[in-house]
């Protein structure tokens, strides 16, 4: 692991702003990833009508990799690996699920394409963390490879 530099988190208060800034990204996914089994019904009905094999297990296995993953960078776990997974899905569920050019529809292509932008710019932020996940995070628990 990156010793913790001062230049990255230190001064006015950046540590405490990261620790904000993965409070709010990682507790949203995780509340999201929450959603899946809370609504799995509907969910996998979605799923579904967007041509996903096997919806029901797709809504298990992505919430469970939304909890994980935000719990992950919330608490400093493995943050590289949870930053890094939460991108690919962001990315990968943004195109799958979220196609709005295929959509004739006004009113559907704009919530179509909300939800697709939404996806883009949390994967563009867990980019971010997955850019500084060699550092040793402040306010982390530091669980990381070797």
């Amino acid at each position: 692991m990156i010793p913790l530099q001062t230049e990255l988190f230190g001064g006015g208060g950046g540590a405490e702003l990261f620790l904000l800034g993965r409070i709010l990204f990682g507790g949203v996914l995780a509340f999201m990833g929450l959603n899946h089994f809370l609504n799995l019904d509907e969910m996998a009905g979605y799923a579904e009508f967007k041509g996903l094999p096997a919806p029901r297990f797709g809504v298990v296995a992505s919430g469970v990799l939304l909890v994980a993953g935000g719990l992950g960078v919330v608490l400093g776990v493995f943050p590289g690996l949870a930053a890094g997974a939460l991108a690919t899905f962001l990315l990968v569920s943004a195109v799958v699920f979220h196609d709005f050019w295929t959509i004739e529809d006004p009113e559907d292509q704009q919530a179509e394409m909300t939800n697709f932008l939404k996806n883009v710019f949390g994967a563009g932020a867990a980019l971010a963390f997955l850019a500084v996940g060699g550092a040793a995070w402040p306010y982390a628990l530091g669980v990381t490879f070797l």
